[in-house]
């Protein structure tokens, strides 16, 4: 796909929750040219209420809490989530972006990220079914007994909707930073090895630390 660089007035008004889908450059490039960094949180603040709701999945702790109060508590918690999260998501794409000689700023990769939160939406409405009708097998990592119906098409579109998200998320960051989807792919993929390889280290060093003071004990 080619980068959209049209004029404000060639542009034409988009829906982004809408044209993301399938024009996630040219819905990026709409939202850095013509939207405002509140717009971009309403859009992610909006879709969160998927991710919050889809992130329920073996919460036991929650299990004794009404059903209404978890969807509230997720709604109030979404934009949050999602500031925080996208703060630190474009702030590492718009480094590594500048690896690949990438152009965009730190809020043109914010407000392209934000739409990245658009596909989760589309879980709302399944996750909501599942909580009301079957807390206990959502939130319940031991649940043994029969799965409503719900869990099936949930989980199949939770899959769909994350790998989607990915190859939303290379179109932003490859617009927003005006290079080719295989420079904003290793964008994406270098932190994530570098935050691997951290995590492994952490874990190694923690453990000799552990095995070193079992041993004066």
């Amino acid at each position: 796909m080619e980068n959209y660089n049209d004029t404000p007035q060639a542009r034409t008004k988009l829906n982004p929750f809408l044209s993301v889908w399938l024009h996630p450059k040219q819905t990026t490039r709409y939202i850095i040219e013509e939207k405002s960094i509140g717009f971009a949180i309403l859009i992610m603040s909006i879709g969160y209420i998927g991710v919050t709701l889809s992130d329920l999945i073996d919460k036991e702790a929650l299990l004794g809490w009404s059903p209404w109060f978890i969807v509230l508590l997720c709604v109030i918690l979404s934009p949050i989530i999602g500031i925080i999260g996208m703060a630190f998501s474009a702030l590492i794409t718009w480094l590594f972006g500048k690896l690949f000689k990438g152009t965009g700023t730190y809020s043109d990769l914010f407000k392209g990220l934000s739409l990245t939160a658009v596909p989760f939406l589309a879980l709302f409405p399944f996750y909501l079914i599942w909580l009301f009708t079957s807390a206990e097998s959502l939130m319940d990592p031991n649940f043994s007994g029969s799965f409503p119906w719900i869990i099936w098409p949930a989980i199949l579109l939770t899959i769909v909707v994350w790998i989607w998200s990915i190859v939303i998320t290379i179109g932003v960051v490859a617009e927003a930073h005006q290079i080719s989807n295989w420079m904003a792919f290793f964008t994406l993929l270098l932190p994530t090895i570098m935050f691997i390889i951290l995590i492994l280290i952490l874990i190694i060093v923690l453990t000799l630390v552990f095995g070193v003071l079992s041993g004066l004990s």
